[in-house]
């Protein structure tokens, strides 16, 4: 896949992808198409050789074993995460005033709220009727939180403050006439989006998305705006680079994973985020699979041991580009530029997992994949942020790095990353799970 046509795969990607469970459906979807075959929880799972994909909510796991897989053959997990910041439909969602239909809605993780203001919205997400069916949902642009005018407000140039509450609830239709306000039901428009009657849904998890479709811009159209670049752009990296190695995995020396969690952006803790038990248990399985494989009841305590001990984790996660309207904002050292090539993200306090070791793995998966590579570190006077990646280093103990490309307006409703560097993060990861490390 060139670099022109992976840009417009991640496009397709995204836009296919407006909540985390789509993201989750769709990664399960393209996996396979290109030959995985999918697993339940409630199975009895292979231990033969092969390619596989699990879904948990808005979760995806996906691995390859190969033939002559054993309980101690280590793991190369590319960990990512398919929720980004915005706004969630409470309950009793529908609200009525002063002629309006709106949504009540409430802020999801961390998100830039005047970045979402006169943007065209979809509602997304999951629907489970009374049969106990989940439906995936999503309206097409229904929704918009619109401005007050600089008329009813002269000092908003000085400074716009929003209330999470009184000022983020989008309209959605005209409620003004008695027919009118008899007909208002937020909850309608999903179901009608998914093919179910309203009266049967019994519960949801549905958020707001922007609508508008990726694309590439700059003087020479280095750039590409896109909602949800943190971290979808991580999310396809690694489904591109688990297909594009797939044959090479199979008959190679290590298990390649992609591993994408729910919830980072609530700090991780649920049963289908980083925090939470799903990769461990998948974890389990496999090595318990290999151990019956080689004629045992399962991998031993010690066999996994060994296995985790020689296994990575490449934490991908977006991190930030040096911003020329406020440089002070970043190290004055570590300028980290679009199209420069995926970022090393260090942090002295271990909200990031570089360390030494982990670096120079980076480093020589770089050198391998012909990817150039740059270093991030916080402006001291800054909190830094942080990923899944100490999580599932304390979790597990795996050998851990943070990697990740830049962008320009993260959590914003559009976010912007170097056209480039999606295709030097998809070869660094496909490097990373095919390469012969020194250690």
């Amino acid at each position: 896949m060139t670099a022109h046509e992976l840009i417009a795969d991640l496009a397709a990607y995204v836009t296919a992808s407006p909540s985390s469970y789509h993201a989750a459906d769709v990664a399960a979807q393209r996996l396979v198409s290109a030959g995985f075959t999918q697993l339940g929880e409630h199975q009895d799972w292979p231990a033969a050789p092969g390619r596989y994909v699990v879904v948990r909510d808005g979760a995806v796991l996906a691995w390859v074993v190969p033939t002559g897989a054993a309980p101690t053959t280590p793991l190369r997990i590319l960990g990512a995460h398919t929720d980004s910041p915005g706004f969630k439909l409470k309950p009793k969602s529908t609200l009525i005033s002063q002629g309006w239909l709106q949504a009540g809605v409430e802020v999801y993780g961390g998100p830039l709220l005047n970045s979402w203001l006169d943007r065209e919205l979809c509602l997304a997400g999951r629907l489970v009727t009374r049969d106990g069916a989940t439906h995936l949902a999503s309206t097409g642009p229904v929704a918009r939180i619109p401005q007050l005018a600089i008329h009813l407000d002269r000092q908003v140039n000085e400074g716009l403050k929003l209330g999470k509450q009184a000022h983020t609830s989008p309209i959605l239709g005209l409620a003004g006439s008695a027919e009118q306000a008899a007909a208002a039901d937020v909850l309608a428009l999903l179901a009608a989006s998914a093919g179910v009657d309203p009266e049967d849904v019994d519960g949801y998890d549905v958020v707001l998305a922007d609508t508008q479709a990726p694309a590439t811009f700059g003087a020479a159209e280095e750039f590409l705006a896109s909602s949800r670049l943190d971290n979808l752009s991580s999310v396809h990296a690694g489904i591109s680079a688990l297909i594009q190695t797939a044959e090479a995995a199979d008959t190679g020396a290590v298990i390649p994973m992609l591993a994408a969690f729910d919830h980072e952006e609530l700090g991780s803790a649920s049963r289908s985020g980083a925090a939470g038990p799903f990769l461990e248990e998948v974890l389990d399985r496999i090595y318990e699979g290999l151990g019956r494989a080689a004629g045992q009841p399962g991998a031993t305590a010690t066999q996994r041991a060994q296995a985790l001990a020689a296994s990575w984790h490449l934490s991908s996660d977006a991190g930030h580009a040096v911003h020329p309207n406020y440089s002070e904002r970043h190290d004055p050292a570590n300028r980290p530029l679009p199209n420069g090539g995926p970022l090393l993200k260090i942090n002295a306090n271990q909200r990031y997992t570089t360390d030494a070791p982990s670096a120079a793995m980076w480093a020589q998966v770089c050198r391998a994949a012909g990817v150039p590579t740059q270093e991030f570190v916080s402006n001291n006077d800054l909190p830094c942020g942080s990923t899944i990646g100490p999580i599932t280093a304390t979790r597990l103990g795996i050998r851990t790095v943070d990697v990740g490309i830049p962008l320009l307006s993260m959590h914003s409703a559009r976010e912007m990353c170097g056209v480039e560097d999606v295709a030097h993060l998809r070869d660094a990861v496909a490097s990373f799970f095919t390469t012969s490390l020194n250690s």
